[in-house]
């Protein structure tokens, strides 16, 4: 027993004399994340920040930001949420190459993502004339907008739930099909409800990455106010033309970005 003891107090002085090894890096990473954020809200203080938060520019840019990217996390979760579904418990020819082409757009430089649906879907582009056709004009519009927030963020959603509906024990999917589950019994009753947390989590990045979509809306979409001027590309022309208008709408899209985070993270506790 004292020796037990002896170990024990030995292993806990031990650790505490290498703790270094993990405060030291956690602290560098911390500083990297936190410090930028930090001078951005002292810089702001120092602005007229309402009179800038709260110009007709800033208004719109952030009017617009909400609006397509909700709609793009409600395409996303509506379209998303069967395919990750079927990636996760489906055994097919072809799967692992699926998964590749929809985790693409992840990786991505945000310029090329833009150009691929410049190409795609332009007036020019290799599926423009058949839109042409339907009456249907993409670029530089506010459905644009909603496009390129979908391609970026899509993704995210569909991995966070594709790793959900796969942790689900396969024996409660086997015992719902001895009970004569359907197979949309088996989804509404049975997975969505399990994988929620991980559903949760995937719209929380689906969404937030929406809001902070840049590159590939300013290629496919434009820089129109009212129309496709969203809060990033209001910042991008701020900084051109005025460096403190820039600062301001940084600082407003950041806490915007906080309150959705802190909301989908409250939805996420409540499922614990």
């Amino acid at each position: 027993m004292r020796l037990r003891r002896s170990l024990t107090h030995h292993m806990v002085t031990t650790n505490s004399q290498f703790d270094w090894l993990f405060v030291v890096p956690g602290l560098l990473l911390i500083a990297l994340l936190g410090l930028p954020l930090v001078a951005l809200f002292l810089r702001a203080l120092d602005k007229d920040f309402f009179v800038f938060a709260l110009s007709s520019t800033a208004l719109a840019a952030l009017r617009l930001s909400l609006t397509t990217s909700l709609i793009s996390v409600v395409i996303t979760l509506l379209v998303g949420t069967p395919l990750a579904y079927i990636l996760a418990r489906w055994d097919f020819p072809g799967r692992a190459g699926l998964e590749m082409m929809i985790d693409l757009p992840v990786v991505l430089p945000p310029s090329v993502a833009g150009l691929a649906l410049l190409i795609a879907f332009g007036r020019q582009g290799v599926f423009g004339n058949w839109l042409s056709m339907l009456g249907l004009s993409l670029p530089f519009t506010t459905t644009a907008v909603v496009i390129a927030q979908t391609f970026v963020s899509a993704p995210l959603f569909v991995r966070s739930a594709r790793l959900g509906f796969a942790g689900i024990d396969p024996q409660l999917e086997e015992a719902a099909h001895v009970e004569g589950a359907t197979q949309w019994q088996l989804f509404s009753q049975v997975m969505f409800p399990l994988a929620g947390r991980a559903l949760i989590s995937g719209t929380m990045l689906a969404w937030t990455r929406a809001l902070g979509e840049f590159g590939a809306t300013i290629l496919f979409a434009g820089n129109l106010e009212g129309v496709t001027q969203t809060m990033p590309l209001a910042i991008y022309l701020g900084f051109e033309r005025n460096l403190d208008m820039a600062v301001v709408l940084s600082v407003v899209l950041v806490l915007v970005s906080l309150v959705v985070l802190g909301v989908m993270r409250k939805l996420d506790d409540n499922r614990r």
